[in-house]
């Protein structure tokens, strides 16, 4: 085969492998949220008394069952067995959502608040993926930057635990909308690239950044913009 025919042929499969990539990470992104606002419905209507109780031991058993499916999933990246997996973190999320929708339906305007979280949040997804997908530009310095606010982020987490400083939590969910937007378009170019080969790892760590935004957004709509019955 002539060399530039070669190089050509090999070009378009590469393209053409990332693109399927991308697509089904999309369609696995689209499918993830029927679990999860199946798992918000019930959620909404359970009694979350015990994590008030003992928030420090809650938190370590959720970060324990967090870790422990994404571990899971990731180890099953390119089997069905693994989309499965993914669909039951996703009811797991939404699910852990409940407290925090229990919180916004005590506002008068809580319903609203949340519809504009979600219709906020796909926005900059679509935004951010649409940057991602045309841009040419090398994010790799973008990542190393986004590992450092990710460890940064994860320690203003674990000492607000303590602290519980309301205007702290707003500052840290200020900054996880940030973080978790940059994130989005991040991710999305690894693909685009070619540096992800697995659709499911893939939609994890989009569906996390996304699942971050809306919680980090519909926080501060309901500090700044809440209206009390």
């Amino acid at each position: 085969m002539h060399p530039n025919l070669e190089t050509a042929y090999q070009t378009t499969g590469m393209a053409e492998v990332r693109h399927k990539v991308l697509r089904n990470t999309y369609g696995l992104l689209g499918l993830s949220m029927i679990p999860t606002v199946m798992g918000a419905i019930v959620g909404t209507n359970m009694n979350f008394g015990f994590l008030a109780g003992s928030p420090i031991i809650g938190m370590l058993a959720i970060l324990a069952v967090f870790y422990g499916l994404v571990f899971a999933i990731e180890k099953n990246r390119y089997s069905s067995a693994g989309v499965f997996l993914m669909l039951g973190f996703t009811f797991l999320m939404g699910l852990l959502l409940g407290p925090l929708l229990q919180l916004a339906f005590k506002f008068s305007n809580g319903g609203q608040l949340i519809m504009t979280a979600g219709a906020a949040t796909a926005l900059v997804f679509f935004v951010m993926a649409g940057i991602a997908t045309t841009t040419k530009r090398d994010l790799t310095g973008l990542g190393n930057f986004l590992t450092v606010g990710a460890i940064v982020l994860m320690v203003a987490v674990v000492a607000n635990i303590f602290l519980r400083m309301p205007a702290f939590q707003l500052m840290i969910s200020a900054a996880f909308a940030l973080f978790s937007s940059l994130m989005i378009l991040w991710q999305v170019k690894v693909v685009v690239d070619g540096g992800e080969d697995s659709y499911i790892s893939a939609a994890l760590s989009i569906y996390i950044s996304i699942y971050n935004l809306f919680t980090s957004l519909l926080q501060l709509l309901l500090a700044f913009a809440g209206e009390r019955d």
